[in-house]
């Protein structure tokens, strides 16, 4: 069946407003049951001028913040603020440090009263992690007592509102192991099958029992089918196309200052040596002219 790629905003969006969806993708990555959940989706504008006379590029960047009341495997029920965002580039680290300094400033309301929530965050990435080969990484924490050097497995309220896991997917890194749950869902955002240039549409080869799949799927051919869908995903793709170009131009001209910047300390260092070494040669000279006035007085004396 032909899909949309979920890896775009525009596609991802759809799929995360479907509530028995949200469930089933945040379920999935923490092995829980997710059995209440409010959606808090967020968007700002990113503003680009063009060149002179050129209109500016106007993209909308998605993240979507949960608050999700879920079941644990060991039957734990905790209320969770959970954070999924999309990365293109590493740059974007920045953003995630932004967003996540907002997130640890909000309160909700737990067993009637105001409380900061313990956060997750899920990372997709569309780049690969150069030291990393899994697809998918949980970062989990452990308490560990310094003075006797052993785990704690008990959990403090204080330190988990302080503190966080994360999820990290690296959609580039996606493999053809289809045996869990998660490696199921994991194939939705597989970079491959694409029927046209830009990655837009695939060909989805899979089809799996589960309801959640199935309705996973149809939501994305439906965005992929939709003209309107398509000319959002086509004006977003243009709109990073044109921001990535701005931030590879930037870097470039910062490699080209630092080169000049290296070349001038490279050129001062050199001088520096000349000059070391000048001043070592006169410094021999005057030690020699010393050791002839030296000898000299020796010899006056003598006579």
């Amino acid at each position: 069946m032909l899909i949309a790629n979920p890896i775009y905003d525009v596609v991802f969006k759809r799929l995360m407003e479907n509530e028995r969806v949200a469930k089933f993708f945040i379920g999935t990555f923490l092995n829980a049951t997710v059995e209440e959940l409010e959606v808090r989706p967020q968007e700002f504008t990113y503003v680009k001028e063009e060149e002179r006379n050129q209109p500016p590029v106007h993209l909308t960047v998605f993240r979507l913040d949960f608050i999700a009341v879920v079941k644990l495997a060991n039957g734990e029920v905790q209320k969770i603020l959970i954070e999924i965002q999309k990365a293109g580039k590493e740059i974007d680290l920045m953003r995630f440090r932004n967003y996540l300094g907002e997130q640890y400033k909000k309160e909700d309301v737990v067993a009637g009263k105001k409380e900061v929530l313990p956060i997750k965050t899920i990372y997709i990435l569309s780049f690969k992690l150069p030291t990393i080969e899994s697809p998918c990484l949980h970062i989990e924490r452990q308490y560990r007592d310094m003075i006797k050097n052993e785990v704690i497995d008990k959990r403090s309220r204080f330190i988990e509102r302080l503190t966080h896991d994360s999820y990290v997917v690296q959609v580039e890194r996606i493999g053809d192991k289809h045996q869990t749950r998660l490696e199921k869902l994991l194939t939705i955002f597989e970079q491959a099958h694409f029927i046209d240039e830009n990655g837009i549409l695939k060909d989805y080869p899979y089809k799996w029992e589960e309801e959640e799949f199935k309705l996973m799927v149809n939501i994305l051919h439906h965005a992929g089918s939709d003209p309107k869908a398509r000319k959002e995903i086509e004006t977003e793709r243009e709109g990073w196309r044109s921001i990535n170009a701005m931030f590879e131009k930037r870097e470039r001209e910062l490699m080209e200052e630092l080169e000049k910047k290296d070349q001038v300390l490279s050129d001062k260092e050199v001088e520096l040596e000349k000059e070391r070494e000048e001043k070592v040669q006169q410094a021999r000279e005057l030690e020699k002219q010393r050791k002839e006035i030296e000898e000299l007085k020796k010899k006056l004396k003598g006579n």
